[in-house]
C-alpha cells in the first residue's frame, strides 16, 4: 500500500495514475490489475501507451538494455529505496547477470529472513500486549490479532503487490500459492507427523468460509473486476468469520457449564496459558527465564541499555549447533537494527519489559521509522517551508518528549501509560513490514523479467514458499510437541485472514472516490490453474476428513504431498506453455 501501512492517501493518488485508459461510454476506466502473465501467452508484447512492456528487454541487443529500462515507463519499480532493475541491467555490465542475479538472490532470502524476525520478536508480541491491554479471550486474539500478527507479511506483501497494475499477479500467485501449500503440504505434513482426530466443528467451519472466500475470488476473476462492494464483502465476511468463532466458543462453553475446562472434541482451537509449548515473548527465547537474580538490584541506565540492544545470550549461544549459531549470526544485524527502533510490551514479565533508557530512545527512533520508511521517505525528507525537513521536527519533538519520560520515571517501575508503547511498537514494526515487503514485490518483478517469468508463478512459488516457510516449521514444531490439532486449526485459520484481508484491503486501497472498480484481467490460463487446485484441495479435505471420521493419520499426509507435487508440475507446464488451453 504505498509505501506505509498507515498511508493510503498516497496509494489511492497513486493507484489513479496508474490506471490504464479504456475505452468507457461513461466515467472514469475501471484501474486495470493484471494477475496473469507480463506478456500475453501468445508472446505479443502489451503496449501501455507507446511503450514496450518492459519483459521485452531481454529481447533487445545487451548494449541497449540500459536505454530501454531508463527509457520505457513501464520499467519503472514503483516504491522502494533501490532500483533494481536499474541495477541489474546498467551497474552491472552483461557478462556479470550471473553475478548480479545470486546476489539479488542472497537480498531475496534475507528480506525473508527480516520479515519473519520482525514478525515473530516485534509485531506479534506488540499485538498480544495490545489483546492483553484489551482484555481479549483468547479465541476473539487468535482469529483478530493473532491472525494478522502472523499473515503480516502475506498481507503486507499482497497489498503492496495490488498498488501497482503490473505486479498484482504477484498477489494473486502468491494468496492461491500460499493457500495451496499450507492446505497440502503442512497439513499433511502434520498427519505424517503426528497422527491426530481433528477437532470437528472448528475444521468444517474453517473450510467451509474458506471454500466461500476462494469461491468469491473465482467470480472476481471470472467477471475480471472489483467493485467496492465486493472489496467489502471481503472484510465483512472475515468480520462474520470472527463473530462466528467467538459464538462458537460462547455455545460450547454454555454447553459444558462455567469455565473453559480442558479441550473438548470440538472445543476452539486457541490454547490457554497452561498448553503453550514456550512463552510467546519477545526476548523469552533468548534469555531464559533461568538466569533472573533472586533479588532485585538497581542497575544503572547505561548498563541496562546496552543489555537490551544486545541481541546474543552468550549463555545460549555456547549450548547451540553450528548451524543455529549461523542463523543467529545473519539475523543478529536486523534484530539489533529493530531493537533500536521498536518497542516491545511484553505481559508475561514482571517489569512488561520496560528498559527505561531504551524506551526513551524509542520515543526518539519510532516515529523517526515510521516516517523515513512511509513511501520511501518522500514524506520524510519533505522541506517545511524550504527550510526545515519533517524528519528534523519528528526528532525534535520526540527529544523532547524523551527528555520529559526519562526525567519522570524510574528503571525499576513502567510508568501507568505503558501500554502506549505497545501501539508505537505494533506501527513501527508494522512499518518495516511493508518497507520489507515493497522490497520483496520490486525485486521479484525483477527477477521475472531477467527470466521472463509471469508474475503469477513467481508469487505461487518464491513468494508463498517464502512467506509459509515461517508457519510450515512453528506448525510442525507444534504438532511434534503435542499440539497437532492446534497446528492443524492453524492452517486454515490463518489463511482465511490472508485471502480475505489481502484481497478485500488490498483492491479497496487502489480505488478513490471517483473510481470505485478495480479491473482484474486473468491472462494466463495459470491463475485458473491456480484458482481450481486450491478449491480441489478444499474440497477434497472436506470429504475426506469427515469420511474417516476426523482420524487424520499417514494416508491423508501422503495424498496431499502427492497433490501438491502434481499441482506444482502442472503449474510449472503451464507457465512453460508446455499445456496450452484456450480461457473462454
Amino acid at each position: 500500500m504505498g509505501h506505509g501501512a498507515v498511508g493510503p492517501a498516497g496509494v489511492l493518488g497513486l493507484a489513479g495514475m496508474l490506471g490504464l485508459a479504456g475505452a468507457q461510454p461513461a466515467g472514469p476506466p475501471p484501474l486495470l490489475l493484471d494477475p496473469g502473465r507480463t506478456v500475453p501467452p501468445g508472446g505479443e508484447a502489451q503496449s501501455h501507451g507507446r511503450d514496450l512492456d518492459c519483459w521485452e528487454v531481454r529481447k533487445h541487443n545487451s548494449s541497449e538494455w540500459c536505454r530501454f529500462i531508463r527509457s520505457n515507463p513501464d520499467c519503472r519499480l514503483d516504491g522502494g529505496f533501490l532500483n533494481y532493475l536499474e541495477g541489474v541491467f546498467c551497474t552491472f555490465p552483461p557478462r556479470l547477470l550471473p553475478l548480479s542475479v545470486t546476489l539479488y538472490a542472497l537480498w531475496l532470502l534475507y528480506l525473508f529472513i527480516i520479515l519473519g524476525v520482525t514478525a515473530e520478536k516485534f509485531f506479534c508480541p506488540n499485538l498480544s500486549a495490545i489483546s492483553t491491554n484489551l482484555k481479549l479471550s483468547h479465541n476473539v486474539a487468535g482469529v483478530t490479532f493473532l491472525a494478522f500478527g502472523n499473515g503480516a507479511p502475506d498481507v503486507f506483501s499482497a497489498v503492496v503487490a495490488f498498488s501497482n497494475p503490473r505486479t498484482a499477479g504477484l498477489a494473486i500467485g502468491a494468496v492461491f500459492g500460499a493457500g495451496v501449500f499450507v492446505t497440502t503440504v503442512v497439513a499433511g505434513g502434520i498427519a505424517l507427523v503426528k497422527p491426530f482426530t481433528a477437532a470437528s466443528r472448528p475444521f468444517l467451519r474453517d473450510v467451509i468460509f474458506y471454500m466461500l472466500a476462494v469461491f468469491l475470488t473465482f467470480l472476481v476473476l471470472y467477471f475480471g473486476r472489483i467493485t467496492l462492494g465486493e472489496a467489502l464483502g471481503y472484510l465483512g465476511l472475515y468480520i462474520f468469520y470472527v463473530l462466528t468463532v467467538v459464538l462458537c466458543t460462547w455455545i460450547h462453553r454454555w454447553q459444558r457449564g462455567d469455565g473453559p475446562g480442558p479441550p473438548g472434541a470440538w472445543e476452539p482451537e486457541m490454547p490457554t496459558d497452561a498448553e503453550e509449548p514456550e512463552s510467546s515473548g519477545t526476548n523469552s527465547g533468548d534469555y531464559g527465564e533461568e538466569y533472573r537474580p533472586l533479588l532485585p538490584s538497581r542497575e544503572p541506565s547505561l548498563r541496562i541499555l546496552t543489555t537490551a540492544l544486545s541481541p546474543l545470550d552468550w549463555r545460549k549461544w555456547r549450548r547451540k549447533p553450528w548451524y543455529w549459531r549461523l542463523f543467529k549470526v545473519l539475523k543478529v544485524p536486523v534484530e539489533l537494527v529493530l531493537l533500536l527502533t521498536v518497542p516491545v510490551v511484553d505481559p508475561d514479565k514482571d517489569d512488561l519489559n520496560w528498559k527505561r533508557p531504551l524506551n526513551c530512545l524509542h520515543i526518539i527512533t519510532s516515529p523517526l521509522i515510521c516516517i523515513l520508511t512511509l513511501k520511501s521517505g518522500t514524506y520524510g525528507l519533505y522541506q517545511i517551508q524550504g527550510i526545515f525537513p519533517v524528519w528534523g521536527l519528528v526528532m525534535l519533538i520526540g527529544s523532547v518528549l524523551a527528555l520529559i519520560i526519562f526525567i519522570t520515571t524510574s528503571n525499576e517501575e513502567p510508568p501507568k501509560y505503558h501500554c502506549v508503547f505497545a501501539f508505537l511498537g505494533f506501527l513501527a514494526s508494522a512499518m518495516w513490514i511493508n518497507a520489507a515487503a515493497t522490497e520483496l514485490v520490486n525485486i521479484l518483478r525483477t527477477l521475472g523479467i531477467i527470466f521472463q517469468l509471469s508474475n503469477t508463478v513467481l508469487g505461487l512459488t518464491l513468494l508463498a514458499w517464502g512467506n509459509s516457510i515461517g508457519d510450515t516449521f512453528s506448525d510442525l514444531t507444534m504438532a511434534r510437541q503435542g499440539y497437532p490439532r492446534m497446528a492443524f486449526s492453524a492452517c486454515f485459520g490463518g489463511i482465511i485472514f490472508n485471502i480475505l484481508v489481502g484481497v478485500g484491503l488490498g483492491c479497496l486501497l487502489q480505488m478513490t472516490s471517483s473510481q470505485l472498480v478495480v479491473k482484474l484481467e486473468p491472462d494466463s490460463l495459470l491463475v485458473w490453474v491456480l484458482a481450481g487446485a486450491l478449491g480441489l484441495s478444499l474440497v477434497f479435505s472436506f470429504v475426506w476428513v469427515p469420511a474417516q471420521c476426523f482420524q487424520l493419520g499417514k494416508a491423508y499426509g501422503i495424498c496431499l504431498l502427492f497433490y501438491y507435487l502434481a499441482f506444482l508440475c502442472v503449474a510449472l507446464l503451464t507457465e512453460f506453455r508446455v499445456i496450452r488451453l484456450s480461457v473462454v
